[in-house]
């Protein structure tokens, strides 16, 4: 069965975004942004939720873009063919290889796994996150961690009442002084 994943970069206070709502601190190096390239590849669908999806458009065109360098090329030819699906009750239509949602996310979660395929089923965005952990849907959580502390913003983890037990897989400390997190939920 695939694999559900939760994978954003945060603060080390928590928020993947901070009060005003930006990520400026979220600079990542080049090892870091190779990391990135290299778990894009174990992707098989990425679930977006609409600020997400709205924020990860630049590189439906980036492309054109002459002044990127060859790893920000790498990850436009990894992201751009993906299929992903985005959860939006104001968005009329998406763009790329993307597709409105056309249920909740938990008929959405149990139509992937049933299908055939490879490659994990990605969550990003805080909000759809949230919903996919309050169901149980979960399987890993994985973050890069950033030596900031922001003091608010959209919190990583959701807020909830109920403990969830988790086994660390992998840890690893990038040269930008980022730290790689993954955990497996214990089930």
């Amino acid at each position: 069965m695939r694999r559900v994943t939760y994978s954003m970069s945060m603060s080390l206070d928590g928020y993947i975004v901070g009060p005003d709502g930006g990520f400026d601190w979220e600079v990542p190096g080049e090892d870091v942004f190779r990391y990135w390239i290299d778990e894009i590849r174990e992707v098989g669908v990425h679930l977006l939720g609409r600020r997400l999806y709205e924020t990860m458009l630049y590189w439906e065109t980036a492309d054109r873009d002459r002044s990127l360098d060859d790893s920000e090329l790498e990850w436009t030819a990894l992201w751009n063919p993906l299929p992903k699906v985005v959860f939006s009750t104001t968005l009329a239509e998406v763009q790329g290889n993307a597709r409105l949602a056309s249920g909740g996310l938990a008929e959405e979660i149990e139509r992937l796994r049933a299908e055939p395929g490879e490659g994990d089923i990605a969550i990003g965005g805080a909000t759809l996150a949230a919903e996919a952990a309050a169901s149980d849907l979960i399987d890993e959580y994985r973050t890069m961690v950033y030596p900031v502390l922001v003091g608010g913003g959209i919190p990583f983890f959701p807020q909830q009442e109920r403990r969830v037990d988790l086994e660390l897989v992998e840890t690893r400390t990038f040269s930008s002084r980022v730290v790689y997190l993954r955990y497996r939920v214990a089930r």
